[in-house]
């Protein structure tokens, strides 16, 4: 941070107290008004530097900030340095997954700031492991519940939005996720208006009227690109599309290397759609050729479907203002009621490692948590309740870590969580073959993961389950 902003945000306490007569005297916020983000109320937000924008913050409050490609960076910089100046206490930020530097993490604010993860980027993850951070175990499409039920209760939101347009709304743009719950609970808003921020559809639309503060930037989103795809993951992408994904299936997935394989194996298939609370850079060119349409859809036909997401400039100006994109808050995405409903729905989702009773361990390795149960359970359970009988719950992973330790072992590592239970899978992927587990007792189980683990774990993982069961697998 730069010594000039801190000599603005010096500069911003003068205004702290006019702001808070003014606030209080006015009673300069929407609850006065009316809950609902899209209704314009009769105000106009101010247009402020950022270190007054953040001088709102003040010790003990609960700062929610949003996520993904629409983390409010410049907000978050802004308050870390608020907080230093002015001798802050005790402020809990929470979150889903953040980019960008996470300052308020850093040991040397850890009496002013405590970050509450409720899906754990990498940016926190020293934190919460040094115990400076708190994250929490929920599902994903469970999230916007903690600000209903009142469990968590924002004193100001920090949000990243598209610029108004001529009617004065602004969008959510790539992340609207649990955002919306929490502005429908905060006391404050401050937003972080960003020309570059993608206009999306759907339950993205914010008046800004409803803004308590605004900062004007002109930055970057945080990127993440596609990476050349090793010949393990190319394997595991050819696999999935050619043997579980049929024309016409509903797609879900995250970001990451797998998914970007079985993007990039997709290319001959025909009327996919895409319901999914994120997805990659992958599903652009496959719009491109035509091979998803969202034309057998029942619910949102010919629309894809998301909550955020995150990926590379294409992907941004695919969404900005595409209304063959719609963005819906994460409590209606994964819902399984929602999901279930969806035809073929075909859910791809990975993990770090995966026991030989099919119990699927994706937040930890070992006691240390690494990330959170994000959507997985919510889309490998709609994908199994599938209406039409025909859903296909996936688990894919390669089958050793890059240190050449098997991923599929005798029993997890000591402390390491199941996410997704034993009872939850169906089909286990990896560049060796595909394991069917939906029906199968825990002896053919064992022997279908066991043919699709590195051979050279092959014998070790057989001599286990033997000791285990004190017979031999079979199918």
């Amino acid at each position: 941070m730069s010594k000039q902003l801190a000599r603005r945000v010096g500069q911003a306490n003068k205004f702290l107290k006019v702001a808070s007569a003014n606030a209080a005297a006015t009673h300069n916020n929407y609850f006065t008004y009316v809950r609902e983000l899209s209704h314009p109320i009769d105000r106009e937000p101010p247009i402020v530097p950022v270190e007054e924008a953040v001088s709102c913050i003040k010790s003990g409050d609960t700062v929610f900030a949003g996520g993904a490609a629409a983390t409010p960076v410049a907000l978050l910089n802004a308050m870390t340095l608020h907080g230093k100046c002015n001798n802050l206490k005790d402020i809990t930020v929470c979150h889903m997954h953040t980019e960008g530097p996470a300052e308020y993490c850093k040991p040397e604010y850890s009496d002013i700031f405590r970050t509450n993860s409720f899906f754990m980027g990498g940016n926190v993850r020293k934190a919460v492991a040094d115990g400076r951070g708190d994250n929490m175990h929920i599902f994903l499409h469970e999230i916007p519940q903690l600000f209903y039920k009142k469990i968590v209760e924002p004193d100001v939101a920090l949000i990243h939005v598209s610029p108004p347009d001529n009617h004065g709304f602004c969008s959510l743009g790539t992340s609207v996720d649990c955002v919306r719950a929490a502005l429908l609970h905060s006391k404050k808003i401050v937003a972080q208006i960003n020309p570059k921020m993608p206009r999306t559809f759907g339950d993205a639309i914010i008046h800004k009227s409803h803004f308590d503060f605004a900062i004007e930037t002109n930055d970057d989103l945080p990127q993440h690109g596609t990476g050349k795809l090793s010949e393990v993951e190319q394997k595991i992408g050819k696999n999935i599309a050619e043997n579980l994904v049929k024309d016409g299936a509903t797609l879900q997935m995250g970001i990451g290397s797998i998914p970007d394989a079985v993007l990039a194996a997709l290319h001959n298939h025909k009327d996919l759609g895409i319901h999914s609370e994120m997805f990659a850079n992958g599903v652009v060119e496959l719009v491109k050729k035509g091979c998803v349409t969202n034309s057998r859809k029942k619910m949102h036909q010919g629309r894809i479907v998301g909550s955020f997401l995150i990926g590379d400039q294409a992907l941004y100006d695919f969404v900005n203002n595409n209304p063959f994109i719609e963005m819906y808050a994460i409590d209606y995405v994964n819902n399984t009621s929602i999901v279930k409903q969806q035809p073929q729905m075909t859910a791809i989702n990975s993990c770090i490692e995966v026991d030989l009773t099919g119990q699927v361990c994706s937040d930890s390795i070992g006691t240390r948590f690494f990330s959170g149960f994000g959507g997985q359970v919510d889309f490998i359970r709609g994908a199994a309740e599938g209406l039409d009988g025909k859903g296909v719950p996936i688990i894919a992973m390669p089958s050793t870590t890059k240190n050449g330790e098997s991923k599929i072992v005798p029993v997890l590592k000591p402390g390491a969580g199941v996410v997704t239970s034993r009872a939850h899978v169906h089909y286990v992927v990896t560049e060796h073959g595909i394991a069917s587990l939906f029906g199968k007792n825990v002896r053919q189980r064992m022997h279908a993961l066991i043919q699709i683990a590195a051979p050279e774990h092959r014998e070790a993982l057989e001599k286990a389950c033997h000791e285990r069961l004190k017979v031999k697998p079979s199918p």
